[in-house]
């Protein structure tokens, strides 16, 4: 298997080095949490002086030991030793039983900078508080990036190699297979997977059917204006009894385990957050591809998911934007900036030019606004407002 080096996750790790949190890495089965962190190890290895470095893969037979957590913390109080630089990397450390309690107590001495990956189903984003006494870190990784694709395969034709991550994604599992059908099979495996094991046997869900329906219907409707009771009502129309209730609490934990993201809708007028209706949106959409199929592809859609997935890699907090009775589709904050963003498949006909534009010109502040399309030119500017070939600026890694 090809491995690259998947620098922005890679930094993030090195500026955490030294510091009292326990470091967790998050995100999507098979995004490529384990090899990040056998990535940083090696860095380690390289670059820290005075090093003790306790490596533990739970996954290999070398560890089978260790699977009661007072193996594991006695195992890592016999390796400390004094006056060194001591980090202690578990992966998979879920496979632990009752984990928390040696690491917690691993904290509390003080002995160790301590790193973790582990299966979703037992490190979700809303387990960390409750799982851990000590503050925690959390890294999240995302499936590749069209950048990384590039990088992946080595491919310096942006435009024809965007034709191909639109229909793969970024599931780097996926790339070692050739035939597009077998990288779609490898997919919808791991979604199957999430469903099954992060979500069924985690949360002792007895209606499986209708946890999939929802799910199936939330990867068809990316990037729509929803809420659970607008949702509720769909399904009920293909005789389902779920309930408005449900509806919410399957979202949250399709949230949970990574599989969706949510965007809620600010006001900009009335610099509020309104809790009426969100759009969601799929950490691949390859998986989305995988799963219902590739008969309707909606690019528009598709290329807004893609969007939506790179500001969060950038670190930008993400709404939809209403002003008045128009939206936007993207308010995207980091720090001190702001940028209003406006996403489409084809804008050559003047009137779906002027549909997205319009919304942006009627914003009277002094923040960037910049429109996202497959124009397949450079980069260029009506009345301020910047135009980006999508290809480009996905590539590109920065605004």
């Amino acid at each position: 298997m090809k491995i690259i080096e998947r620098t922005t996750y890679l930094d993030k790790l090195i500026d955490c080095i030294g510091t009292p949190d326990i470091k967790v890495i998050t995100g999507i089965r098979r995004c490529g949490k384990s090899i990040l962190i056998s990535q940083f190890s090696d860095y380690l290895r390289k670059n820290m002086k005075n090093l003790n470095l306790i490596y533990i893969d739970l996954q290999q037979l070398d560890y089978s030991d260790l699977l009661e957590y007072e193996s594991l913390h006695e195992f890592c109080i016999k390796k400390h030793k004094k006056n060194k630089n001591n980090i202690l990397i578990i992966d998979e450390v879920q496979l632990c039983n009752g984990f928390e309690k040696a690491i917690n107590s691993l904290h509390a001495k003080k002995i160790y900078d301590i790193y973790l990956t582990g299966s979703n189903a037992f490190l979700l984003s809303s387990d960390l508080v409750t799982l851990f006494t000590g503050r925690t870190a959390e890294i999240e990784v995302f499936p590749f990036s069209f950048s990384e694709y590039l990088q992946y395969f080595e491919n310096d034709d942006v435009q024809d190699a965007f034709d191909e991550y639109f229909m793969i994604g970024g599931m780097p599992g996926s790339y070692e297979y050739r035939e597009e059908a077998r990288r779609y099979a490898y997919i919808s495996d791991v979604y199957y997977t999430i469903i099954e094991r992060d979500l069924v046997q985690k949360y002792k869900l007895r209606n499986r059917k209708e946890l999939m329906q929802l799910s199936d219907f939330m990867l068809d409707n990316i990037s729509n204006l929803t809420s659970p009771h607008n949702i509720c009502l769909e399904l009920n129309k293909d005789h389902s009894a779920i309930t408005d209730k449900t509806v919410s609490k399957y979202i949250s934990y399709l949230e949970r385990s990574f599989i969706l993201y949510s965007a809620t809708r600010y006001d900009l007028k009335g610099k509020k957050y309104l809790r009426s209706n969100s759009k969601y949106y799929v950490a691949d959409h390859g998986m989305r591809y995988a799963v219902l199929g590739t008969r309707n592809l909606d690019y528009g859609r598709t290329y807004e998911n893609m969007v939506y997935l790179e500001l969060k890699r950038r670190g930008y907090d993400v709404y939809v934007g209403k002003l008045y009775q128009k939206e936007i589709d993207f308010v995207a904050t980091r720090q001190s900036e702001k940028i209003y963003i406006q996403v489409s498949d084809d804008i050559t006909r003047e009137k779906t030019f002027k549909r997205e534009y319009e919304p942006l010109l009627a914003i009277k502040d002094g923040y960037p606004k910049i429109i996202i399309a497959r124009t397949r030119h450079p980069e260029y500017q009506y009345e301020g407002i910047h135009i980006f070939d999508i290809a480009k600026w996905l590539s590109d890694g920065e605004l």
